[in-house]
């Protein structure tokens, strides 16, 4: 008897096994299996990996080797990345913001603000504000039918929609706005060089915007620097700040609780000078006169530029401490946007020496950053410092992340190993590239030039 019932207790204890089993693999428990077993992995990882000790130092002060004139060679042909025009600068150009006559208001508060999350799903936070600002003027689309066009993700098919999307860790602004240009009936574009000014006087008009930012939260006490998208519907002068709707924010409980926050002046503007003060604007296509008004010069991209290289010398002067680091990168970023690449590279240079000595009692260095911004890249490899693109590339790819899925730094990797000479490491680099972001164009197209389908 007490065989038979011990017999009975395994098959009780397999059908319960098998009934788990099958429960794990249905879509929905699956994907949220999944997101913890990624959430703990990053995490061991990360305990015996630092990311914040990931050093970032520049090595080539003289690129003129065989290696870097042999790459030289064949620079014209993988300029597809680059804007297309050299802009000169104009000797004592006056960077003010744009003078109104018509005074705007203490306080706006945009009604109609469709709140939207980034949660339960990987790495939302551009599809979520853009989807925010569309719905503003109407859309009827969501998140997800802009991260099937920006973040596809994996082509792996086998995956469901959630997990495919998964290794795309950021979304990249031109990704936005050429989303909002190219499939929808809206317009949209975005900018270096804003400032509290710009952003009161569209709002007073009636249009919302998107910034990206840094910010500092506190994961585990290391006050870990994040990159972020923001959606700004108002602002209050009495008050002293911005009504924004952030994407991220959740309470103990996990509820949302970014919905119109108010963030003060001064720490809006510490975090958007992580960005270079870039804003997206959304709009009517038959409003753009009016968008394009408001913004004045800055709706001209190189005179954006130009303002903000200009607000970066000027944060080199009055700033001190880790707010350095921002604005000798910001410099690099304006000139890459001028297309002046050994400016650029100086800037970058001299941004990731003061990197090498971060007061970290004011948060963890900001090691992330080249995830959500790749001027760096474009400097070091248009003044041929091949080498310094493949170290960059190297650390952030093995350092900074628990795998090497940025499909950015992958592509610049491969860009300076053809360069090189080493045909066979680019390829590899761009085909990785694209096991993370599904036919993503650059990729594609650098395998095309090699004569090489994907």
């Amino acid at each position: 008897m007490n065989r038979l019932k011990n017999i009975n207790k395994r098959w009780y204890i397999l059908i319960v096994l098998v009934i788990g089993v099958l429960i794990a693999l249905l879509p929905p428990v699956r994907s949220r299996l999944s997101i913890q077993y990624e959430l703990l992995r990053a995490r061991v990882i990360y305990l015996f990996r630092p990311p914040n000790e990931a050093v970032f130092q520049p090595g080539e002060q003289n690129p003129l080797t065989i290696e870097t004139a042999i790459g030289t060679a064949r620079a014209e042909m993988l300029r597809t990345l680059t804007p297309e025009a050299t802009v000169t600068v104009t000797p004592g150009a006056t960077f003010t913001p744009t003078i109104t006559t018509t005074p705007i208001p203490d306080r706006v508060i945009l009604p109609g603000i469709t709140y939207v999350d980034q949660h339960n799903r990987w790495n939302y936070c551009g599809p979520a504000n853009l989807t925010m600002a569309l719905k503003f003027w109407g859309w009827s689309g969501d998140r997800d039918d802009i991260a099937k066009v920006v973040k596809p993700g994996s082509p792996d098919t086998k995956l469901d929609f959630i997990q495919r999307g998964l290794p795309d860790k950021n979304v990249m602004p031109y990704e936005l706005v050429d989303f909002v240009n190219e499939n929808t009936k809206y317009r949209a574009l975005s900018r270096y060089g804003g400032d509290e000014d710009l952003i009161k006087r569209l709002l007073a008009r009636g249009f919302p915007l998107i910034i990206e930012k840094g910010y500092y939260k506190d994961i585990k006490k290391n006050k870990d620097w994040l990159g972020h998208y923001l959606f700004t519907t108002g602002y209050d002068d009495t008050r002293g700040g911005f009504i924004v709707q952030d994407a991220y924010l959740r309470d103990e409980k996990l509820n949302p609780i970014g919905k119109d926050m108010f963030v003060d002046y001064a720490t809006y503007q510490d975090g958007w000078r992580h960005f270079n003060y870039l804003f997206m604007v959304v709009y009517p296509a038959e409003r753009e006169g009016e968008v394009l008004s408001i913004l004045g010069p800055l709706s001209d991209d190189a005179w954006a530029s130009r303002r903000a290289l200009a607000l970066a010398e000027e944060d080199i002067e009055t700033l001190t401490g880790n707010d350095l680091f921002y604005a000798w990168f910001n410099k690099g970023t304006s000139h890459v946007a001028l297309n002046q690449y050994y400016d650029a590279a100086t800037a970058y240079d001299q941004a990731y020496l003061l990197y090498s000595n971060w007061d970290t009692s004011k948060g963890e260095q900001p090691y992330r950053m080249l995830w959500y911004q790749t001027g760096l890249y474009f400097a070091y490899y248009y003044s041929a410092r091949y080498q310094d693109v493949i170290n960059f590339a190297n650390t952030t790819l093995t350092k900074t992340i628990s795998k090497p899925t940025l499909e950015e730094s992958l592509l610049w990797r491969g860009r300076a190993y053809y360069m090189i000479g080493d045909t066979n490491a680019a390829v590899a680099d761009y085909r990785a590239a694209l096991q993370i972001h599904a036919n993503w164009y650059p990729a594609v197209q650098a395998l095309q030039e090699l004569g090489m389908q994907p």
